[in-house]
């Protein structure tokens, strides 16, 4: 089921994700679904469960998009129940980064080059993969959901400090998107 976009200044955004019950796996495997669905419908890379209003640590990336930019992202998608970094890369790197949740906004954001990352997938099959250039950045951009952290978060001052009318517009609810949203 398609599902609304929780949009900036939504309290779910900012809150930290609890860790998925593998217990339910009725109830996990319909969230996922609804993730899948939405971002098909919303045309994003990657999206977290607090995007569509659910506190749980689980997340969608899918690369499949990107090929025209990033040819290695062919076939390039992930569900991750209750991801952990496990190990992080001591060099950095620089990318442009946008969010389904922070509409029309986009900066550039220094995260690790390289995570080693340990999940369980939606077979509840435990993995651990390690993923660097474009694949990391939407894993760690959509972990950062799971911490209620949002890339505007890790702009730079000065870039926020530009952006803040906007920020703030999109928080009052004054954007418009060509899927559906919300405030809550």
């Amino acid at each position: 089921m398609i599902r609304p976009i929780y949009l900036l200044g939504s309290e779910v955004l900012r809150r930290k994700a609890e860790p998925a019950d593998l217990s339910k796996k009725e109830e996990l495997d319909a969230l996922i679904t609804d993730l899948k669905d939405t971002l098909v419908k919303s045309e994003g890379c990657g999206l977290a469960a607090p995007q569509i209003g659910v506190s749980l640590r689980v997340l969608i990336v899918d690369g499949n998009d990107m090929t025209d930019v990033y040819p290695y992202l062919a076939g390039f998608s992930r569900v991750m129940i209750n991801p952990v970094v496990v190990e992080e890369d001591s060099r950095n790197c620089e990318f442009q980064e946008g969010c389904l949740s922070v509409p029309g906004i986009y900066a550039d954001i220094v995260r690790p080059a390289s995570i080693k990352v340990e999940y369980y997938d939606e077979s509840l099959e435990k993995k651990v993969e390690t993923f660097d250039k474009f694949a990391c950045r939407m894993i760690q951009h959509e972990m950062s959901h799971l911490d209620g952290i949002l890339f505007t978060d890790l702009a730079a001052p000065i870039r926020r400090k530009m952006l803040a009318k906007k920020l703030l517009n999109i928080s009052k609810g004054k954007v418009s998107t060509h899927y559906a949203s919300k405030i809550k």
